[in-house]
């Protein structure tokens, strides 16, 4: 299989038909071989009664249906888990991304790149509760990663399945998915791709998602730089509070011992003991977090390195060179 399409929805089901129809005329009109994996997530309207319908007239299409919400980050682990195709795409089911920029996304990444992402430069949404904020997000995401990309929150996607099926996902961290798979040292491409006004229902997205966009964006940072050397970040915190501690301890000793200083009555005092007993239990907790580091890699047998490819001689032929 050259292409897997992969689509979370809920609620979408004024969107599904259409979707279908724009998504088999482009892949078809491509001519390679594909298959369309949408997974339903936790729907309450006619979503599912749709997808079945069209399912049973197109083997194509596959769909995956929760039992529940379990959130976007989930349908795609889901769907990524279930595709079969050496390149996957994903994409969102509000009919905003455009289907006919995947052939030109597929042939980017056919020259060499993993990761191909989409730009919405000329984005048809409103500016205070969705462009600004996304703004503000792509700036903290590409300074605190490394991964410097326009548009991280565009769905519109194309990966090497090699790149982005070993990838375990959490929380919403499906947009970080770029990111994630830096650690490998994937080469990743952006290209501007058609942004639609939205046709039907209502986004669910807004400013409040921002927050939780930050709080895991904390957490990517944490794995990127520091999942296989944790020490060194509670350790280098823990050592300086603790110094401060020793010194602000030390002083305030000094002016007990050859000064007419009294520590009865000096909240300083109290402010180094806490630093220094702050910083122990810091390092101490970055030892611990080693130990799990440690016990996390070797118990999924996980690697702290990435192969792009090895180059050697086959070893029939290595004999006959012997000879």
């Amino acid at each position: 299989m050259d292409l897997s399409v992969v689509i979370p929805i809920r609620n979408e089901a004024a969107a599904i038909g259409e979707l279908h129809r724009e998504l088999t005329q482009t892949l078809s009109a491509w001519g390679r071989s594909y298959e369309i994996i949408i997974v339903d997530d936790g729907s309450t309207d006619e979503s599912f009664a749709t997808l079945a319908r069209l399912q049973a007239v197109d083997s194509h299409l596959r769909v995956i249906r929760f039992r529940r919400n379990f959130g976007q980050t989930a349908a795609f682990t889901a769907a990524f888990d279930h595709a079969r195709g050496a390149l996957i795409v994903t994409s969102d089911g509000d009919l905003q991304n455009d289907p006919r920029d995947i052939p030109a996304m597929v042939e980017k990444i056919e020259r060499g790149f993993d990761i191909v992402c989409g730009w919405r430069k000329d984005r048809k949404d409103a500016f205070i509760s969705r462009r600004l904020p996304s703004a503000i997000a792509n700036r903290l995401i590409s300074m605190a990663t490394g991964v410097r990309l326009h548009d991280y929150g565009c769905s519109l996607k194309v990966f090497r399945a090699e790149v982005v099926k070993p990838l375990r996902l959490y929380g919403e961290m499906h947009r970080f998915l770029p990111a994630i798979a830096s650690e490998q040292g994937v080469s990743i491409e952006e290209v501007v791709v058609n942004h639609r006004p939205r046709r039907h229902g209502r986004s669910k997205y807004g400013i409040g998602r921002s927050i939780r966009v930050i709080l895991d964006l904390v957490t990517v940072k944490f794995l990127l730089s520091y999942s296989t050397r944790p020490l060194q970040i509670f350790g280098l915190i823990g050592v300086s509070m603790g110094l401060a501690g020793v010194m602000i301890s030390g002083w305030l000793a000094y002016q007990q011992q050859f000064g007419n200083g009294s520590l009865a009555n000096r909240p300083l005092l109290l402010l180094g003991i806490l630093l220094i007993l702050a910083g122990f239990q810091l390092v101490t907790l970055g030892l611990l977090a080693e130990l799990q580091a440690r016990t996390y890699h070797e118990s999924q047998n996980k690697p702290i390195y990435a192969i792009r490819e090895i180059l050697q001689t086959p070893p029939a032929e290595r004999v006959m060179a012997g000879r």
